[in-house]
């Protein structure tokens, strides 16, 4: 008996499923722009936002201008964005907001437009250009809507999204460091590198690393330098290490650290042993 229902079932729901396919069809052929509009918002509220696209596609156009175009605009950009295609849905979203600015959808639209860049920001290690778009985005978003709803998600994703940025950056310059073992010029490199992201990124979960990694750089440098050049350099790294213990005395880097300073005076006393005489 149970095998007999569930294979009634299964009947009627290819059935329900070709009767739904074959109207869908019938549709989207026709000329009719209220019959794809009405098809359209029905697929949309079901979920089945591909087919919904397909219909909206066809009647976007005819609706510019008309009282019912603000409400397709909204459900053809949230059809990309709820189907993945974020390009789509950020370029749609963008033409929204620019089209209806006074619509009671325009922080959503505003949000959903940033939120659709956010989701095409790749992996650090890849170019950042669609990270900087999402957070011109973002930024936007917050800067003018800071009581909507959406503002503490908006500012956790613009969060996220600098500090892939930062992380990018503080993997360039420990390559610069990491190169620099048997290249002094690209030392000096990494240092600058270094030095430029502890001005530009105060606040930055990877300061700690770039304080650590510019001693690293530093005494590397200065213990390889021409004599003239010692002096300075190994005093420079001496510098680094106390800013390091300055703004973190339970670095996770200390041991390590510590060892680079031990060295540094090592030389410094040697340099000045060597003056001495």
């Amino acid at each position: 008996m149970f095998l007999k229902m569930r294979s009634i079932l299964l009947v009627c729901c290819a059935l329900a499923l070709f009767v739904s396919c074959s109207e869908y069809q019938k549709v989207l052929k026709e000329a009719d722009v209220k019959a794809k509009y009405e098809m359209a918002e029905k697929l949309y509220n079901e979920g089945d936002y591909k087919r919904a696209i397909r219909l909206f596609e066809q009647i976007a156009p005819a609706y510019v201008g008309k009282p019912q175009g603000e409400r397709v605009m909204f459900f053809f950009a949230d059809s990309y964005f709820k189907n993945g295609d974020y390009y789509l849905s950020g370029y749609q979203f963008e033409r929204f907001v620019k089209s209806y600015p006074r619509s009671d959808k325009i922080q959503e639209a505003s949000f959903l437009g940033a939120k659709s860049y956010y989701h095409l920001s790749p992996r650090y290690s890849l170019d950042q250009t669609e990270t900087d778009k999402a957070l011109l985005k973002l930024q936007t978003f917050i800067n003018n809507y800071s009581e909507s709803e959406y503002f503490e998600e908006a500012n956790a994703m613009a969060r996220e999204l600098t500090t892939k940025k930062e992380k990018k950056e503080i993997e360039i310059a420990k390559q610069f460091n990491k190169l620099g073992e048997f290249n002094l010029p690209v030392l000096i490199s990494a240092i600058t590198a270094f030095d430029n992201f502890i001005t530009d990124n105060p606040g930055s979960v990877y300061r700690e690393e770039a304080l650590y990694y510019r001693i690293e750089a530093a005494t590397r440098l200065a213990v390889n330098s021409t004599e003239d050049k010692k002096k300075e350099r190994l005093e420079e790294a001496l510098d680094s290490y106390n800013n390091l213990m300055r703004y973190f005395p339970e670095t996770k880097f200390k041991q390590e650290a510590d060892k680079l300073a031990e060295t540094i005076q090592q030389e410094l006393g040697a340099f000045t042993t060597s003056l001495s005489k």
